[in-house]
């Protein structure tokens, strides 16, 4: 047995019949069933069984057919391997990512992406992480940053960052003036957030849920631009990531606050679809990213 009786039995399984494999595999009819006569001598068992034009694999037949996929596919990622390391990497890399690591994280990340790489080309998407996610497993999508963890075994998570969230107000609000905040302190209050089904939201709500305290919430966006703007006319407080804030806590222009006892953390990290090999250019994304890390601001300085 060889290699070519394995395409040749991957083929017919696949294609149903012995003249669709042969035009398949670009040979005559007769050469197909000549191997697997050959093939079916040599093993002492049918391979298929023959049901007019169509044909049926046998429980041999199915072995060979697990097996055929195995070495086809271990083949096909080896060469490909060496390929990648023969070549500067080329393409196209279909990345996503919320909104806040677009406009915080993805700036720089891309800037030393591109040092490296100039000859890949990256398109972005943004958008709510369920509707990224459906675009991951469609193909749509390559590789995205998200906030973890997301629903689905299907999917592999690497977790790459972890902030701390923090209590965002304008500099006149009357919290703005307690030495210490509380829980209690977060009851009654306006509330502008992220919306109902993001990751962050969800570690806010538990927040909340957990000291028994139930939002008045008058606005909900995934864009951290348009929460910290109504927070600055005093629509309501939020809970923004540091990376989002580190311009505004610098000049002044919002405050931004822990409350005793209750720490709230999000942790972002890649997702992609689980598959036999991750392709060079996503690992190359990878590597960018952790050279990337030390420059991002990710907490408040001390």
């Amino acid at each position: 047995m060889d290699l070519r009786h394995l395409e040749i039995v991957r083929a017919v399984a696949e294609r149903g019949s012995f003249t669709a494999a042969a035009r398949t595999l670009n040979v005559s009819q007769s050469a197909v069933s000549r191997q697997v006569l050959l093939l079916e001598d040599e093993l002492g068992d049918a391979v298929f069984l023959r049901l007019g034009r169509k044909v049926r694999l046998t429980a041999a037949g199915q072995s060979l057919l697990d097996l055929s996929r195995r070495v086809l596919a271990d083949i096909h990622d080896t060469t490909t391997g060496i390929r990648d390391q023969q070549q500067a990497p080329a393409g196209t890399l279909h990345l996503g990512g919320g909104m806040t690591v677009c406009l915080h994280v993805f700036p720089a990340l891309l800037k030393e992406f591109r040092k490296r790489q100039p000859r890949i080309d990256v398109k972005l998407t943004t958008g709510a992480t369920p509707e990224l996610l459906e675009r991951l497993r469609s193909g749509a999508l390559d590789v995205g940053l998200l906030t973890l963890p997301v629903d689905g075994a299907d999917l592999v998570q690497i977790p790459i960052m972890r902030e701390e969230l923090l209590l965002v107000m304008q500099p006149s609000h009357k919290l703005a003036r307690k030495r210490r905040l509380s829980a209690e302190d977060l009851a009654r209050q306006s509330w502008v957030l992220f919306e109902r089904g993001s990751s962050t939201r969800r570690v806010i709500d538990e927040t909340f849920a957990a000291r028994g305290i139930r939002p008045r919430i008058v606005m909900e966006t995934e864009n951290p631009e348009i929460l910290k703007a109504l927070t600055m006319i005093g629509m309501g407080l939020t809970i923004l990531p540091y990376q989002s804030l580190a311009r505004e806590a610098r000049s002044g222009t919002l405050r931004m606050r822990r409350v005793e006892g209750v720490s709230m953390v999000r942790e972002t990290g890649w997702v992609y679809v689980r598959g036999a090999r991750v392709p060079r250019i996503v690992q190359q994304m990878f590597e960018a990213l952790k050279r990337t890390m030390p420059r991002l601001k990710l907490a408040p300085p001390r």
